[in-house]
């Protein structure tokens, strides 16, 4: 997946207000047994069996298929998702955070993640940020009066607001995966850049 330094990030926000979206829906079964790690790929089958019918044809009444959401995500739209509680439930798959990432999603915002996925997530360079309820019914309000609604992530100061109303949550994150993101490094990344102090300590 893209690695892409995060700083502070203000988009329009996707509202996908399922409480306990598991990762079948995320990402239907049948696109496990694919081989590639072609990001489209995977876009292409975020949210797949409600995003179309059997005869794959767009379900209008469905968030991502109205015209104000519609739109593919890139800088500044539809790179934050505002989900609901206990985003990510069900079994493990990585292909569930594969596939948010493929769509171009930088940012999911909930009040509860299922573990496994929260750090899959944080893997394919997808920042998971927990907010508290309250403010999750805010955001998801705002977002339904005003779809062009600007939500901004403040990775460094680890802060989300509501640019609509002006409030803010402080969100938790753990160091080593925040300057992972910041300085756009993967697990290995992350060791061969400290390759010269692995060594040094190994001689020791």
């Amino acid at each position: 997946m893209a690695k892409e330094k995060f700083n502070i990030i203000k988009s329009t926000c996707l509202p996908i207000n399922i409480d306990n979206c598991n990762t079948d829906l995320i990402i239907p079964a049948r696109y496990l047994a694919s081989t590639t790690r072609d990001p489209k790929f995977f876009g292409d089958a975020f949210m797949h069996d409600l995003r179309y019918d059997a005869d794959g044809k767009p379900v209008a009444d469905f968030v991502m298929n109205q015209p104000a959401y519609s739109e593919a995500p890139r800088e500044g739209v539809h790179q934050i998702i505002v989900g609901g509680k206990n985003w990510g439930s069900g079994s493990s798959r990585e292909h569930a955070a594969w596939a948010i990432a493929g769509y171009g999603v930088r940012v999911v915002i909930s009040s509860s993640f299922a573990d496994i996925h929260r750090n899959n997530l944080l893997n394919c360079f997808v920042l998971p940020v927990i907010v508290s309820p309250e403010f999750q019914a805010e955001l998801f309000a705002s977002i339904e009066k005003d779809p062009q609604t600007i939500v901004t992530v403040d990775v460094p100061n680890q802060t989300v607001t509501n640019e609509a109303t002006g409030n803010s949550e402080k969100f938790e994150i753990n160091g080593y995966k925040k300057y992972c993101l910041e300085n756009a490094l993967d697990d290995i990344d992350f060791l061969l850049k400290n390759q010269d102090k692995i060594v040094a300590w190994e001689n020791k």
